[in-house]
């Protein structure tokens, strides 16, 4: 019986998927197929690495330093991102809490990472490298439309893979025959417009395929929640949804704060833990 992870995006709010990713394993729980969007993936890589508590070392050690994120990275010539690209990506994984690639490697299941293709506006899931010292893929998932460069991979333009397909359970029902769905929103989230569209087709305008995914994005993200929910009453997977965020956004600054989500997820998790044991063996 083939096993599924899916874990949602939400930048710094995916601490709360860190969490409950520790939680799994701390509970001997390793999934045997992961996909993820954005920071659901860049993290979710060190529970394929088995690193409980990693991500939580770096968002409480670099969240409030302006060469993990600030306005002054959009600015540089060499990074034009909001997050310092170098320093988040290669400095801290290489470097400063060293990320464990021959864990990684060693790693006998699939690992994907989504990415919004800008010539199509669809999702495609790319393979994450397990030797990948810059984390390229990593990246393109977390691109932030007008917070991040588009990224090149084979020829094709990318961007966050939150806009193609932010929740990929459908990619991993078709691959496992049990999925794990960790959302970074609470169950009666309702996502609304982007209000910042009209610079985005401006931006993107070489991109008209991106432009209409963009604007159909909050539409086409509640009624995909809508039908993961009925999949889940269906018992077709299990979804491990937060109660709160906790007031966290996307570029938290505040450690406590990411330390009380982080925990919060690594405690339902843990409270879960049968019922995820009994759902995978049955």
């Amino acid at each position: 019986m083939k096993t599924g992870l899916v874990l949602e995006g939400g930048a710094l709010r995916a601490i709360f998927s860190s969490g409950v990713c520790d939680g799994l394993l701390e509970g001997g729980v390793m999934a045997d197929y992961v996909v993820g969007v954005s920071a659901g993936i860049a993290y979710g890589v060190s529970y394929v690495s088995k690193q409980p508590r990693r991500n939580l070392e770096v968002v409480t050690r670099f969240a409030p330093d302006k060469r993990y994120m600030g306005w002054r990275n959009l600015t540089d010539p060499k990074n034009h991102s909001y997050f310092g690209l170098k320093f988040a990506y290669d400095t801290i994984p290489n470097e400063l809490v060293p990320f464990d690639y021959d864990t990684f490697a060693a790693y006998p299941g699939e690992v994907e990472a989504v990415v919004t293709n800008l010539n199509t506006g669809k999702a495609d899931y790319l393979s994450v490298p397990r030797q990948d010292k810059k984390s390229v893929v990593l990246q393109a998932s977390c691109a932030m439309p007008l917070l991040f460069p588009i990224f090149t991979i084979n020829g094709q333009p990318y961007l966050d893979g939150g806009i193609g397909d932010a929740i990929p359970w459908r990619r991993a029902l078709d691959k496992c025959d049990r999925v794990i769905v960790v959302l970074t929103r609470p169950r009666n989230y309702r996502r609304k417009p982007d209000h910042m569209m009209n610079l985005i087709r401006k931006r993107y305008r070489n991109y008209p395929e991106f432009v209409t995914a963009m604007e159909r994005r909050a539409e086409v993200y509640n009624q995909d929640r809508d039908a993961l929910f009925q999949a889940e009453r269906e018992g077709k997977l299990l979804a491990i949804v937060p109660k709160s965020t906790l007031g966290v956004a996307r570029t938290e600054r505040d450690t406590e704060k990411l330390r009380l989500l982080w925990a919060a997820g690594y405690q339902m998790a843990a409270d879960r833990m049968d019922e995820i044991r009994d759902y995978l063996q049955d």
